[in-house]
């Protein structure tokens, strides 16, 4: 009889940590899942980071150029180039 209740023991203690192990997999399978969820969505934040960085980029660009500069200070500024009789030498001390 004590062989039987040995085996019985070694038995349920199998099965128990039979249970642990697929409980653990299932888990870690469920985490798994969602950190990849999170990785994916944070990827097409990225991405649409960095076309919004590309799209300002090219805008800055734009409004940077020489010739919108010029544009700008004629029309809203009134400013024109000086003429050589309103040209100032500063000299240094």
């Amino acid at each position: 009889m004590v062989a039987r209740t040995g085996n019985r023991w070694w038995i349920v203690s199998l099965w128990g940590l039979v249970m642990v192990s697929a409980l653990g997999v299932v888990h870690t399978t469920h985490q798994s899942r969602v950190l990849t969820a999170e990785l994916e969505q944070a990827q097409r934040y990225r991405d649409e980071l960095r076309y919004e960085q590309e799209r300002l980029l090219l805008e800055r660009g734009a409004w940077s150029a020489y010739s919108r500069i010029e544009q700008v200070a004629k029309e809203q500024l009134n400013m024109h180039a000086p003429k050589p009789s309103e040209r100032v030498l500063v000299t240094a001390n």
